[in-house]
């Protein structure tokens, strides 16, 4: 199989979808790779390794795009990349379909097969390919969030984990599955004051297990929300449904309770984010104020950390993406039932409920489309 790795082209995304230790393994299985020039310069991988791996450079991503039977990528293909896109063609990628039509109907219309990694599972019900980045996600938006607390950042001047004397800042994660973990890590280790609501009993238990009284947890009602808002200097939108769209948790009202220069980052912007006023922001310009309130909502936060960011997930995808290439994507999906969970789009039809549901198109299941 000749497999294709283009160029990011998102704002600020220096991320790259294969690293030359994948390539090198790709064709020692007998693959081609095509890689476009400078698709790893961002974070000091240079044309000079792929090639050593064993990876041929092309000068353009209309050329790997045209070449390539597979396209390994990191962030959804933007509307140029969708263009580009055909029918019998296999993406495999980052896609967030629930809360972008217009990606949605680019990929329909290409009649590609497309292949999430958000929405690929493991045996034991997490999502193995969105994990590594949930971990740098949740662990940057304390980062990010406290930068933007800084009063020359638009914030309201409270140092994260407080002196002697001044209390910490009052941290508040609504979401404790892997971004919310990671972002609470980071958070009490800076000092903070950190309070965890989530809406699974276990998942409660666990993290007050693990956390030994250094955090609070809370059962997440919409009483509990509007209360710890109240009182927080940083608010941290960590919730997940797999491949929908992400419930909206803090509403416009609740602004009102909330203190001028707070910060709001919503980790959940992928899915549409799980704030009312939440709107995709980009690292060139990553906040917005509303009614006096901070709101960071970069789309790729790990971009931000793009060389960590690519070897923890080209980790994670390339066995999936060997097998795929070895095998074919129908074998594959026909042998692994997780991996056939990322199946979102195939030849004009969309093969995950929450996306159908969510875009209002029919659902086409994709134990159907193997037969």
């Amino acid at each position: 199989m000749r497999i294709g790795t283009p160029k990011e082209i998102k704002n600020h995304e220096y991320r790259v979808g294969l690293a030359p230790a994948g390539v090198r393994e790709l064709t020692a299985h007998g693959h081609e790779v095509l890689v476009e020039t400078r698709a790893g310069l961002g974070i000091g991988i240079a044309d000079e390794e792929y090639v050593a791996a064993g990876a041929t450079i092309l000068a353009t991503a209309a050329e790997v795009f045209e070449q390539a039977d597979m396209i390994v990528k990191v962030k959804e293909p933007q509307a140029s990349e969708c263009a580009m896109l055909r029918e019998n063609q296999l993406l495999f990628t980052y896609l967030h379909l629930a809360p972008d039509p217009q990606q949605a109907k680019g990929l329909l219309d290409s009649g590609c097969t497309a292949i999430a990694y958000e929405t690929v599972t493991d045996g034991r019900g997490g999502l193995p390919l969105l994990a590594p980045m949930s971990e740098v996600a949740g662990r940057m938006s304390i980062q990010a969030g406290a930068h933007a607390m800084e009063k020359a950042a638009g914030g309201n001047g409270v140092l994260l984990g407080g002196v002697p004397g001044v209390p910490a800042a009052e941290v508040v994660i609504i979401g404790g599955g892997v971004v919310g973990y990671n972002a609470a890590r980071i958070a009490i280790g800076m000092g903070a004051r950190v309070t965890i609501l989530d809406r699974t009993l276990p998942r409660l238990n666990w993290l007050d297990s693990v956390f030994e009284n250094r955090a609070t947890t809370l059962y997440s009602t919409r009483d509990a929300v509007e209360t710890c808002v109240h009182r927080a200097d940083l608010i941290i939108g960590a919730v997940l449904v797999p491949g929908a769209a992400a419930p909206k948790l803090v509403t416009r009202d609740m602004l009102k309770s909330i203190r001028n220069g707070v910060v709001m980052v919503d980790v959940a912007i992928d899915q549409g984010g799980c704030f009312e006023t939440s709107r995709p922001t980009t690292h060139q310009e990553p906040t917005y104020v509303i009614d006096g309130v901070v709101h960071y909502c970069v789309a790729n936060m790990p971009g931000g950390v793009a060389r960590t960011s690519t070897f923890a997930l080209t980790n994670a995808t390339l066995p999936h993406v060997i097998a795929l290439a070895d095998k074919g994507w129908r074998k594959a999906l026909s042998d692994d039932p997780n991996l056939r969970e990322g199946l979102n789009v195939h030849r004009g039809q969309v093969t995950y409920r929450a996306v159908a549901e969510a875009l209002g198109y029919p659902y086409t299941p994709a134990a159907d489309v193997l037969r």
